[in-house]
């Protein structure tokens, strides 16, 4: 697998994780004390472009304050729903591009392209 394709899938990783950090994060809204999560995986990513070599995205505590709310979580539905919203349309963005690249190798290697 090329270059291009490995930091393609350490991309789409990082996003899967994202994607699952704010679906636990949205699930948890109304667990009492809940500290929302999330995923960092850019410097990895840069470095990973960088020839560097892919590392693995960490998961840590939101710093977000607590929200004056009854049961004392951090979480945010409005800005968690934004950032559903912004992860998707980056996955999807992130699979076109791996489509994009698997298809330009297979009609490299004399295959069809479909």
């Amino acid at each position: 697998m090329s270059d291009i394709m490995q930091v393609l899938g350490f991309a789409l990783q990082g996003m899967t994780q994202r994607q699952q950090a704010i679906a636990g994060n949205l699930s948890n809204v109304d667990t009492p004390g809940y500290t929302a999560q999330q995923v960092h995986f850019q410097s990895s990513l840069e470095s990973a472009m960088s020839g560097q070599g892919p590392q693995s995205a960490s998961i840590t505590e939101s710093a977000s304050p607590r929200l004056p709310t009854t049961n004392g979580n951090n979480v945010d539905v409005g800005s968690q729903m934004v950032d559903a919203v912004q992860a998707t349309m980056q996955y999807q963005a992130l699979v076109d591009m791996f489509n994009a690249q698997y298809r330009l190798v297979q009609g490299a290697a004399g295959g069809s392209f479909q």
